[in-house]
């Protein structure tokens, strides 16, 4: 049985990924196998409550209002508007709705209310909710975390060495900074980057130590490819290989082997037999829907298609949570009176399960 490793160096996760390339899915799906089931995907759904106007420069975003794209703005959506895309996701076989807003920090104020709002109405249609809204305060984590926020996304995006090279307008430390500060709280981290911005292998595997070294690691990595936007500094970018995304998706599982590895974009540009492959290799997310915020995505239909032809099962929302917290229920047996496990779902503790279930309910 694998474990989880806190101490990866470049040079063991650079070994990994250059590992001949049936050695490296094979070891890759054993790992996966031991603590996941391969046959389960976890489908999200993106929705941009406010689209450009950026203020920062990340070299690979259309949505920097410095630069000159063709993305369409809108204005910031309502509560309601934000239910009925909510509804069409679930209908559509999604668990976990993330809601993205091109902001460079979050300010207290009246659309920030909004969104606690939007994570409340969102949470009581049993769907898991994530949030990417840029840089968070420990006081803001608290507030979302109460409001029952399950997840929050705040991608690195390439290794520390790197990341000059695409964006100066934010620190890597500062990305840093505001996963500590979601970790203060009860909700999750999804945390992860891009390949194909003109990168090394040494910096993805960079990436990785970064991320596999936080302890405790992220419970979701989102893995993208560079979708090249006209307009950017990164436009001329070729994209890259599904063999590169592959290697990623491999290397990515057997350094962290309990996170849940997301498919992101990109995924448009590869064929079902390439996706195939990065399932096998220990991809178990993916985002569906024609969109991710301004880049194409796959239609739905033909994610539904692709899952008939592999065999693959949607993943219900809080899987994963009901999986720990019947290891830590078990646990607690054991643990000093009046001491409590050491996690729970927001706004569903497992104390309010026991209750819940002792009344019948």
């Amino acid at each position: 049985m694998s474990i989880t490793r806190h101490d990866w160096t470049k040079e063991e996760i650079i070994a990994i990924y250059n590992k001949p390339l049936m050695e490296l899915l094979y070891e890759a799906a054993t790992i996966h196998r031991e603590h996941h089931d391969p046959n389960v995907v976890q489908i999200s759904t993106l929705i941009s409550l406010k689209t450009g106007g950026c203020s920062e420069d990340c070299g690979y975003c259309p949505q920097a209002k410095r630069y000159h794209t063709n993305i369409e703005t809108n204005p910031f959506m309502t509560v309601e508007d934000v239910k009925v895309q909510a509804v069409k996701a679930k209908d559509g076989g999604s668990s976990r709705v993330c809601m993205g807003a091109a902001w460079r920090n979050v300010k207290d104020g009246p659309e920030f209310d909004q969104v606690l709002e939007m994570v409340r109405t969102i949470n009581k249609m049993d769907m898991e909710v994530c949030c990417t809204l840029g840089m968070i305060t420990e006081n803001q984590a608290q507030r979302l975390a109460e409001a029952g926020l399950y997840a929050y996304n705040h991608n690195i995006d390439t290794s520390e060495e790197y990341y000059t090279e695409v964006i100066s307008t934010r620190g890597f430390e500062d990305r840093l900074q505001t996963i500590e500060n979601v970790r203060k709280t009860n909700i999750t981290v999804c945390s992860g980057g891009i390949i194909g911005m003109g990168e090394s292998i040494e910096d993805r595997a960079g990436m990785l130590v970064a991320l596999s070294t936080l302890d405790p690691q992220p419970e979701s990595v989102p893995i993208n490819a560079l979708v090249p936007v006209e307009g950017t500094p990164l436009e001329s970018q070729e994209s890259v290989e599904i063999w590169e995304m592959i290697r990623m998706v491999a290397t990515t599982r057997i350094v962290m082997p309990e996170t849940q590895v997301r498919l992101s974009a990109g995924r448009i540009n590869w064929s079902r037999e390439g996706q195939a492959m990065c399932f096998f290799a220990g991809a178990n997310s993916i985002f569906s829907g024609d969109k991710l915020l301004t880049t194409p995505n796959n239609d739905l239909n033909e994610d539904m298609r692709m899952f008939e032809i592999l065999g693959l099962k949607n993943q219900a929302p809080f899987a994963k949570v009901h999986q720990r917290e019947s290891v830590e229920a078990a646990d607690s047996k054991f643990a000093p009176l009046g001491e409590k496990p050491k996690w729970s779902r927001p706004g569903h503790t497992i104390e309010r399960n026991l209750e819940a279930t002792v009344k019948g309910k």
